[in-house]
């Protein structure tokens, strides 16, 4: 599932592309600040950063520059109530790849997104490898010694998660965030759970519990 970072710090927009967007197919964080902005947008878990200029602590065209230095190329969408040609000019000079103003229509922000998704995804692997377990990206089937499994779309996520991390330790919180969102309760045994079906899909080796931590998957 295409994972969007979301710098926003006014609460009830962020909440609301959110929601949208989730409910859309994307998986949804939100950086309420700069400083959270800059260091999120660093992880290669993000697909694509919607990225507002008005950030507190560091100001979104900063946090975009420190970025592009890097040679994060994440590609990058401003949401901001700047409209100010000047402010559109820098935006874009900085290494944004498209701009959109505030106040809009979701149905607008959507369509820009999935346009940029597009343009980026033609090169990319659709499959996950690691070891024997082969994870396609498109239809949601794994397999694993040579046996085709099918998953559901939480065991896809969760299992692709753990690909993207191998021989490391996830927490319980982090495969809540990953896979659920960080609108799930910290305390469920969701994790737990779908833990237990992957180990029966897919064999019960392969996924070591860390006591008091999470899992490792075992390559």
């Amino acid at each position: 599932m295409t994972r969007i970072l979301i710098a926003e710090d006014e609460v009830r927009l962020a909440s609301f592309l959110e929601k949208g967007l989730r409910s859309s197919g994307f998986t949804t964080t939100v950086a309420p600040d700069g400083p959270q902005a800059a260091i999120m947008a660093r992880d290669d878990e993000f697909d694509l950063l919607i990225l507002d200029l008005g950030l507190p602590g560091k100001d979104g065209i900063e946090v975009l520059r420190e970025l592009r230095s890097d040679g994060q190329r994440l590609p990058v969408i401003i949401l901001t109530a700047r409209d100010d040609p000047a402010d559109k000019v820098a935006g874009l000079e900085a290494g944004a790849d498209d701009y959109l103003a505030k106040p809009f229509h979701f149905e607008e922000l959507l369509a820009r997104v999935r346009a940029r998704l597009r343009s980026e995804s033609p090169t990319t692997d659709r499959a996950l490898r690691v070891g024997d377990i082969s994870l396609d990206l498109r239809t949601r089937w794994v397999s694993a010694g040579g046996e085709t499994i099918e998953l559901s779309a939480r065991e896809f996520e969760l299992l692709r998660t753990f690909l993207e991390h191998p021989d490391q330790v996830l927490t319980r919180e982090q495969l809540l965030s990953h896979v659920w969102g960080y609108d799930y309760d910290p305390g469920s045994n969701v994790v737990d759970v779908y833990v237990g079906y992957l180990r029966r899909k897919l064999g019960f080796h392969r996924f070591e519990t860390v006591r008091g931590v999470g899992y490792r998957f075992l390559t």
